[in-house]
């Protein structure tokens, strides 16, 4: 059963504490990239402990929407979104069109710390609900010595701009409740939790689905021109390895 949510959530203990990360954020390079580089980008681990859930609750009285409660594990264990080879980033290019994909590559001192991918008006991601004006990230990942510095922040601010480039105006992300790093650094970044569904992954049942969605403003050259310049690939090869556009 799908809960929609029209308020922003009420969260327990939903900050977390954060290390100083002005000095490496500046020093990290956010470039954009090609379907090519996907071998190097799967290089970036994505897996976390988990040590802490939410659980999704009702709405309280006088409230609207789901209550997310944090629960401390007895035993934590190890998720790992790219324990399953059919689905990780390797087998994006077999398993989508990524005409209307953009990647993003994060470096430091020449090293990849992080990737996020994002994908905007592609027929075959039924996430996209078939709405022009809505992008998705799919994939966002940092090294974990890198982690909690800032560079999750660029990468999605990277992706932001990238989808508002192309007309959307609203950013879709999916989650689940056994991710609370995630879940906070949305939450961070101006997301507010849209729907939570506990049917959305029948082999996974102790998971909770949570989409969360961000309003994105209008780029001031889409306001004057209607139209941003967009660069092709020049080293473009093969149906799957095309322009993120």
């Amino acid at each position: 059963m799908v809960a929609s949510v029209n308020t922003t959530l009420q969260y327990d203990l939903m900050t977390g504490t954060q290390r100083s990360h002005d000095s490496l954020i500046s020093t990290v390079e956010i470039t954009e990239e090609y379907p090519s580089a996907l071998p190097d980008y799967a290089r970036v681990p994505i897996a976390f402990e988990v040590r802490e859930v939410f659980d999704v609750m009702a709405a309280a009285h006088g409230t609207e929407g789901p209550h997310l409660r944090l629960r401390t594990l007895a035993t934590p264990y190890v998720k790992d979104y790219d324990a399953d080879p059919a689905h990780g980033p390797l087998q994006w290019v077999v398993r989508f069109d990524l005409r209307r994909w953009g990647f993003f590559k994060a470096s430091l001192n020449g090293n990849r710390v992080g990737a996020a991918a994002i994908v905007h008006d592609s027929p075959d991601i039924d996430m996209l609900e078939r709405q022009s004006d809505l992008a998705l990230l799919w994939d966002l990942r940092v090294a974990p010595d890198a982690r909690r510095e800032g560079v999750g922040a660029l990468l999605f601010q990277a992706a932001e701009r990238w989808a508002s480039m192309r007309g959307a105006r609203r950013l879709k992300v999916e989650t689940q409740n056994i991710n609370v790093p995630a879940c906070r650094f949305y939450a961070s970044q101006g997301c507010t939790l849209g729907a939570t569904d506990h049917t959305a992954y029948p082999d996974l049942p102790d998971e909770v689905q949570l989409l969360w969605y961000k309003e994105l403003a209008t780029p001031l050259c889409l306001q004057t021109t209607h139209r941003c310049a967009q660069n092709p690939d020049p080293g473009a090869a093969g149906a799957g390895d095309s322009p993120a556009q």
